[in-house]
């Protein structure tokens, strides 16, 4: 019926304003409104120095003076190959004030995938930094003629880190970042909402990773939801908050709902290169860090680390953990030790990446995701007929609209063109809601198994498999089985001390569990298994190497 409030808002009211404005603006004045709120307060700590908004934001002017003069314009795509440093939110934003695009690239990358993000992307630029881990990879792009200009950030220049940076190059294509910096005012017109920001990939474990674009108004509506959701916690107050931010700033996750949004909230970022328990223990007991989002193998270290039942953790506020599945009993372990709920959600970088937020009363239950970010709509269409949606309880494709949604697929009109039905993204994502309007997630649609002509959901498998004592992590897939077509394989990393187990008595622990279609016919343990690189577990690399013929043998 039309006017009709949708169910999560009914069931739901307040766990936010569900009719509060979206702030939709140009990433420019994002940092503006922190800068206008905070002034001289510190924006960054990085490395025991602190960077305040104001000198934030005139540095941000300065490179962007620099980076003007040396001919860079609206609408040019310029590549990030930077781990988290001052460098990245000074180029970010530098760039995006010329409303040129960001193109992230992973350090993790191999330099095949390097190569492939730069040309897809266009980009003839790359900034990055000296370090070992950087600075090569870069300069082979250069020595190929990827791109035609290095910029090159000392990291000396924030003090001793525990990498030794290499000497600055001196060759032809190479510039220091530091001499960019100019007092020339600028003369550049603001981006517009609708100007492309970002250039963010996709995971490549299905083909070659595909360039999301996400406009200036995509990340800052993203970061307004977030910011929108009041419920769960002790509520945060803006301009008072000390945030930790070790997840990689070139993913969406850390970028908007880390940088983006704590930025706009006027609040003090704790920037650490890499992740260390000791670190994140002194940041929150020492510095009084109240805000932490990590993956899940960042909060398993931190409570496998000896004595930590004696640190105080009451300075946090708010913990989110995502990326990959947290089993219940680690969460559960975890809220008891730090004293605070772990926020649990989903989304996708091309919703960059604001989508649902599990109301904080809600039971937790395998595949819950629970309700739509405020400004958000999302629902379940049929797989066959995407413009037919599917009443409550029923299982199909997650759909999403809303002003954070990306604009699709750089050079990719056809694959863009597959993901929208009548303005809504299809996600990939399989999933049903309830009659409160909670979603949860069976399987991604690109997962799914058919077995003897049944549907089965790896997800589900993998849900009962991790109510196995001995199990730490699984990732279930399909594989050929002359017999059913496919059938169900698992990959299983053990817990630190358990014993190894049969197939039969896995089926035999399942039989309660799971039917006879979704049990698992082949079993392989495994040290360690694929992740990206913020720790998501990744089903399509173990998809590939068993298409390869590696993947071992099914059992009838």
């Amino acid at each position: 019926m039309a006017g009709e409030r949708p169910l999560w808002q009914v069931h739901f009211p307040d766990a936010c304003d569900w009719d509060a404005p979206l702030e939709v603006s140009s990433l420019p004045e994002l940092l503006a409104a922190g800068v206008a709120a905070r002034g001289e307060a510190p924006a960054l700590d990085f490395r025991g120095a602190k960077i305040s908004y104001r000198h934030l934001a005139r540095e941000v002017e300065r490179l962007a003076s620099g980076l003007a003069a040396t001919g860079v314009t609206r609408g040019e795509n310029v590549g990030l190959l930077l781990p988290n440093t001052p460098y990245h939110p000074l180029a970010f934003f530098a760039l995006t004030r010329l409303g040129a695009r960001v193109v992230h690239i992973s350090a993790l990358d191999a330099r095949r995938e390097i190569t492939h993000k730069l040309k897809i992307s266009g980009a003839r630029r790359l900034v990055t930094t000296n370090l070992p881990g950087f600075l090569p990879g870069a300069l082979d792009q250069l020595d190929a003629g990827v791109v035609d200009e290095v910029l090159v950030g000392d990291d000396a220049r924030w003090g001793v880190g525990e990498a030794l940076p290499l000497p600055m190059p001196e060759q032809a294509g190479v510039r220091d970042l530091a001499a960019l910096f100019s007092d020339a005012p600028l003369q550049a017109p603001l981006p517009s909402v609708d100007d492309i920001a970002v250039l963010q990939f996709t995971g490549g474990t299905t083909g070659l990773p595909k360039a999301a674009m996400l406009s200036h108004g995509n990340l800052t509506s993203a970061v307004s939801m977030y910011r929108a959701w009041r419920d769960g916690g002790r509520p945060l107050v803006a301009g008072t908050e000390k945030v930790v931010a070790v997840l990689p700033l070139f993913h969406i996750y850390a970028l908007t709902t880390v940088l983006l949004r704590h930025l706009r909230d006027g609040n003090e970022i704790l920037l650490r290169q890499r992740f260390d328990v000791e670190g994140l223990i002194h940041d929150v007991a020492q510095l009084k860090a109240s805000q932490f989002s990590g993956v899940p193998t960042m909060w398993v270290a931190l409570m496998n680390r000896p004595g930590v039942e004696q640190v105080d953790f009451s300075a946090l506020k708010s913990c989110v953990s995502g990326g990959a599945p947290l089993p219940f009993e680690v969460q559960a372990r975890i809220e008891a030790l730090v004293g605070t709920q772990l926020n649990n959600g989903w989304g996708m970088t091309e919703t960059g990446p604001a989508g649902s937020r599990v109301p904080s009363h809600v039971p937790r239950r395998p595949g819950l995701i629970g309700v739509p970010l405020p400004g958000l709509a999302m629902r379940i269409v049929d797989m066959e007929d995407p413009g037919r949606p599917l009443p409550p309880g029923e299982v199909g494709e997650i759909a999403i609209s809303g002003p954070n949604v990306f604009k699709g697929y750089m050079g990719d009109e056809a694959g863009t063109a597959a993901v929208f039905h009548d303005g809504w993204f299809l996600t990939g994502d399989m999933g049903r809601m309830d009659g409160t309007g909670l979603f949860e997630i069976v399987d991604r649609r690109k997962n799914m198994i058919i077995s003897s002509g049944f549907n089965v959901y790896p997800a589900a498998v993998e849900n009962a498999i991790y109510e196995h004592p001995a199990v730490e992590e699984v990732i279930v897939i399909g594989v050929p089985d002359a017999y059913r077509g496919q059938s169900a394989k698992a990959y299983v990393k053990l817990k630190a001390g358990a014993s190894p187990f049969t197939l039969d008595e896995l089926t035999a622990f399942l039989a309660d569990r799971l039917g006879r279609h979704e049990m698992p016919r082949a079993l392989e343990f495994r040290q360690a298994l694929p992740r990206s690189p913020v720790g998501k577990l990744l089903p399509k690399v173990l998809m590939a190497e068993a298409a390869g013929g590696t993947g071992g043998s099914v059992a009838n």
